[in-house]
């Protein structure tokens, strides 16, 4: 497995774990709301992708993601999920995500109608700043940093992810931001594709972009 399809990989861990999916039921308010913040394809440059997520109803959290892989110290490379998790409202209308795409960079964000356990999230990131992950307890660890980034929002949490394989380095972005009684989180990964013809480039378009998204709630 090269280093990038393990970026993928742990980011789809992360992606479809800890997200809180709607269950069956008719959208009130938060949900009627949670529409007019989001960014829409009008935000962004022509030939930028963007697709809205739609989660199956009643889907549990976690379906469809890989389990979790082995780590030392003991539960970093499920961590910022299972905190993200942990605080989830669950509901009709209680999240929206979508999927934006540059040639280079691939994000998925979302939008909750609830806020975000960010002191939770940060003791996780502060306690795994430096860990290693495993395909099994007989394989060689990989190692991992988790560093804070500052930014102009003071109040987001933004973590660079940064994995060593093979001699390969890359790192994986996340966003986490409570504005009023919402919030805003994201991942974002290298992916280079030619067919986009708009570049983007990591974390600086991840950073812009989230940044408009929180902007955007904190106006609505």
């Amino acid at each position: 497995m090269t280093w990038r399809n393990m970026l993928v990989l742990f980011a789809t861990a992360l992606l479809v774990g800890s997200c809180a999916h709607p269950i069956a039921g008719t959208a009130t308010w938060p949900g009627a709301r949670l529409e007019n913040v989001l960014l829409t394809p009008a935000d962004f440059p022509s030939g930028v992708q963007f697709e809205r997520i739609n989660r199956e109803p009643g889907q549990a959290d976690g379906a469809g993601a890989p389990p979790a892989m082995l780590s030392r110290p003991e539960g970093c490379s499920e961590g910022l999920t299972r905190a993200i998790a942990d605080s989830a409202e669950r509901g009709p209308g209680s999240a929206a995500e979508y999927l934006v795409a540059y040639d280079g960079a691939r994000m998925v964000i979302t939008v909750l109608t609830w806020r975000l356990d960010l002191e939770k999230l940060a003791a996780v990131a502060d306690r795994c700043a430096k860990y290693e992950t495993f395909f099994d307890s007989s394989t060689p660890g990989i190692p991992m940093t988790t560093t804070r980034l500052q930014t102009s929002r003071a109040d987001a949490l933004v973590y660079e992810q940064t994995m060593r394989l093979r001699g390969q380095t890359d790192s994986v972005y996340f966003s986490f931001e409570n504005i009023g009684n919402t919030a805003v989180f994201g991942v974002a990964f290298p992916t280079p594709n030619s067919s986009i013809p708009v570049k983007g480039s990591l974390p600086q378009t991840f950073l812009e972009t989230t940044a408009k998204q929180a902007q955007r709630a904190q106006s609505a």
